[in-house]
């Protein structure tokens, strides 16, 4: 049964890369969303030919109950049956997309945490720089911060794509939308150590097309920069993620007065008002300040 599931999910997911032109990370999220809810099926002899809305919904609500998944996790697995029920359709398995008749919760955005400058100099001045790995380390989370690069788009930066003269690479992120980000001197210089006396040695002979690259000389995957970043929590004493260096990133840009356009522009993002919410840390940081050294005055900011 394990290998019929198998071959049925490759399928679908070849679909969402090959028809539906979707990323490869956004194909594997659905892919293992509906990986979870085929093994619901099984478990309740429930065949894919005449699930029904009422089948979804005590899905659904097992995945918040009994997996305890927000909001947006749960809006999240909608995507990806609204997307399987479409392939579905195509393959002439389902006359209709029901999935369509379940609407997605409306999940409550939080701000994201930001680390200060002193604490991202602080993480990053934890990382050994006297071993070849500490070196690719101290380049690699030196690119994330420094150009708010997301873990996928880093492990899959290419060669040709990185620019060290110019300052410059060319990121493909989401949606495979292409954009450039300048970098600085630091990094520059981060880059130009790795680049010259690190990752020559780790690759050896092989033709490796990513930039960075783990201790046997291949790409380096999300997998292994999260295990970096874990070490490196441990080091510095710095509770974090990887992703907040993005955070911090654009925060910080936009407490040194870069405009919102250009922040959405180096993020990537394809809609302002995703780049709008890092304008309101600021305040929140400021209203903290405020309730600490002025207690019982907490209307000023209100």
């Amino acid at each position: 049964m394990n290998e019929k599931i198998n071959t049925f999910l490759h399928a679908f997911y070849t679909d969402l890369l090959l028809v539906e032109r979707l990323s490869e990370q956004t194909a594997q999220t659905y892919r293992l969303a509906v990986e979870t809810f085929l093994h619901w099926c099984i478990d309740h002899r429930i065949e894919l030919s005449k699930i029904s809305v009422q089948n979804l919904i005590y899905y659904l609500a097992w995945r918040r109950t009994d997996n305890n998944c927000v909001p947006l996790t749960i809006a999240k697995d909608i995507s990806a049956l609204r997307a399987f029920g479409s392939y579905l359709v195509r393959m002439r398995f389902w006359s209709e997309n029901i999935v369509f008749m379940l609407e997605r919760p409306k999940a409550s955005r939080t701000l994201p945490k930001v680390l200060s400058v002193e604490q991202i100099e602080q993480l990053l001045g934890a990382i050994d720089t006297t071993t070849p790995i500490g070196k690719r380390d101290d380049a690699l989370f030196e690119m994330i911060y420094s150009c708010g690069l997301r873990i996928s788009e880093v492990c899959s930066l290419l060669v040709g794509n990185l620019h060290l003269n110019e300052q410059l690479i060319m990121v493909r992120g989401k949606g495979d939308k292409e954009r450039i980000i300048p970098f600085g001197n630091e990094a520059k210089e981060k880059l130009s150590l790795y680049l010259n006396d690190v990752r020559p040695v780790l690759v050896g002979k092989k033709t490796i097309h990513e930039v960075f690259v783990n201790y046997r000389g291949e790409p380096i995957s999300r997998k292994g920069v999260w295990k970096r970043f874990q070490q490196l929590e441990k080091l510095s004493g710095v509770t974090s993620k990887v992703h907040t260096l993005r955070h911090s990133f654009a925060t910080h840009l936009l407490a040194g007065g870069a405009d919102l356009r250009s922040v959405q522009e180096l993020l990537g993002h394809s809609d302002l008002t995703t780049t709008q919410i890092y304008t309101h840390i600021d305040d929140e940081q400021l209203s903290a300040y405020h309730k600490k050294y002025f207690p019982g005055h907490d209307s000023f900011l209100e």
